[in-house]
């Protein structure tokens, strides 16, 4: 069994970060992507207090334009990758110079782009980490862990035949106690509407301490009253803490379609916690519940309405490195 996975609010060396680099995926979006990127950087680097920040491009000229944008708040390194949703392609560093790097089939076959399912192994390379390939599919916005050998997931994502149509839960069970330590897993039923990962746990639940886990209270008319009520019913009969923070409701884009928009997708840094933001009338309270639960950080909201339009936000384009001894 290998070591499990520091939380996100152990100490850190650095964080990878994914840099919008195909204007073809991004369109009109990407410029005021890229200037979402640069402002998160710049929050957990938080002018030399935090992690070092590695942005990571796709190609020469997007890592020109991140080394503009950034100054010395980033690092640049230019490696193909399909799209900036590192969380879920780059490798889950769990001991000394190792790096877990597992399948990846483009969110179930839904977006099959190249360098996505190489990215993990380049980057470990590149921090001269060995990274130990694992034969099944897994993305790191699948799991939460609280650094105890306990992890959260949802049946939707890891249950869903698209991913590992031969491993029932059982079987699932015994390769996160394998690959990542996880003696302990705590299931939860859907993730969000409309979420095209199938539902990631990261912008359903997140631990906050030792088993504590985070669950947005819903706002009126919220399209995922019902998920976080079941998330809360099975946290809670499992044994887990719950603790609770409002959610932002109902975001719709342009069409009026609902959006898979979270406070949840935060990110815990070594000086910050920064909180995607979607003009909502509960960002406010969001800011405050995560400064009574990480008193000695910094909590900075910031929107993330332009990253959003490809699937995710903050917690889905970085991967940390765990500082460990």
């Amino acid at each position: 069994m290998t070591r499990t996975p520091p939380p996100e609010w152990a100490p850190h060396d650095a964080v990878w970060i994914g840099f919008p680099s195909h204007a073809d995926l991004w369109v009109e979006d990407l410029e005021p992507a890229r200037e979402e990127v640069i402002a998160f950087a710049r929050a957990v680097h938080a002018e030399g207090r935090g992690e070092r920040v590695i942005l990571v491009a796709a190609d020469a000229a997007a890592a020109d334009a991140a080394r503009a944008m950034a100054g010395d708040a980033a690092e640049v390194v230019t490696e193909l990758f399909g799209d900036i949703w590192l969380r879920d392609t780059a490798g889950i560093v769990t001991g000394d110079n190792v790096a877990q790097d597992f399948g990846f089939n483009g969110w179930g076959g839904k977006y099959d782009l190249e360098g996505d399912d190489t990215i993990g192994a380049r980057l470990a390379a590149r921090r001269q980490l060995t990274a130990v390939k694992h034969g099944w599919v897994l993305e790191g916005g699948a799991i939460d862990g609280d650094g105890t050998g306990l992890c959260v997931t949802t049946e939707q994502c890891l249950l869903n035949p698209n991913r590992n149509p031969d491993l029932d839960r059982a079987a699932i069970e015994a390769k996160l106690a394998a690959d990542l330590g996880y003696t302990r897993v705590l299931w939860l039923g859907d993730g969000l509407a409309n979420d095209h990962t199938d539902g990631h746990v990261d912008n359903l639940a997140r631990f906050v301490g030792p088993n504590r886990l985070l669950i947005p209270t819903p706002a009126e008319e919220d399209p995922n009253a019902a998920i976080y009520a079941d998330a809360v019913a099975r946290a809670e009969a499992f044994g887990v803490e719950v603790v609770r923070m409002p959610s932002p409701g109902a975001v719709r884009d342009e069409d009026g379609e609902v959006i898979p928009a979270s406070y949840m997708n935060f990110y815990i840094g070594n000086a910050a916690v920064v909180v995607p933001l979607y003009g909502q009338p509960n960002d406010p309270a969001a800011i405050q519940t995560l400064q009574g639960l990480f008193p000695g950080r910094e909590i900075v909201g910031q929107r993330a309405d332009h990253i959003l339009t490809g699937g995710g936000s903050f917690h889905c384009i970085s991967q940390q490195i765990p500082t460990i001894g």
